[in-house]
């Protein structure tokens, strides 16, 4: 995701209701966040779809990584063997 301008990028509630095509045309054509306020403070962030998808992603991926390595710290291991082994019947008693 591309840093926010402060200058360009963040903008009254007020405005962006009356230009949404065009805020919407400005982020998926330069790829920058909008921040919106609402009374002075941020209020909602605007983002492309794909950047959406690609934070989203990114967090799944981070928070299984993260599962992964509390598994490995809380000795929650097997060896191929054992996960072999586990995959055989576990697809056992799905049939």
């Amino acid at each position: 995701m591309r840093t926010i301008n402060v200058s360009q990028d963040i903008i009254p509630v007020g405005e962006f209701k009356t230009g949404i095509s065009k805020w919407l045309r400005s982020i998926r054509d330069n790829k920058h966040p909008v921040v919106i306020t609402q009374n002075g403070r941020p209020a909602g962030v605007l983002i492309t779809p794909e950047e959406y998808d690609n934070l989203t992603y990114t967090r799944i991926f981070s928070e299984s990584i993260n599962r992964g390595i509390t598994d490995i710290n809380a000795g929650k291991i097997y060896t191929t063997l054992e996960l072999k082994e586990k995959l055989q019947e576990s697809r056992k008693s799905q049939r």
